[in-house]
């Protein structure tokens, strides 16, 4: 089973960001300010004025930086791929291997 890490990346470029990194900041890579909608857990494009939280008027420039109150960064669930962990084909190999009739 792959483990599991919480992560924030930029929406810009998609680089991960350093744990505790400042909200206030930009994007260690392409300096993209990270106090943005595009960058906000509420952030949804289904949504009235495109945030999932009750805001009374629309922020127009979602990349740009804004002051919105309702403001939270970004968090995801990542699989761990790191070497050494366990891949999923080698799950599926031990599995199919318990039922593999003998060779005569």
């Amino acid at each position: 089973m792959l483990g599991q890490r919480m992560v924030s990346r930029c929406a810009e470029c998609g680089t991960r960001l350093p744990p505790g990194m400042d909200a206030l900041g930009t994007c260690p890579q392409c300096g993209t300010p990270l106090h943005a909608c595009k960058q906000c857990t509420h952030f949804d494009p289904g949504h009235r004025f495109e945030c999932a939280q009750p805001i009374v008027e629309r922020i127009v420039e979602k990349a740009a930086r804004n002051e919105c109150p309702a403001f939270s960064l970004r968090v995801t669930v990542e699989r761990d791929a790191a070497p050494g962990s366990p891949r999923p084909d080698e799950a599926r190999r031990a599995f199919d291997s318990l039922f593999r009739k003998p060779s005569p």
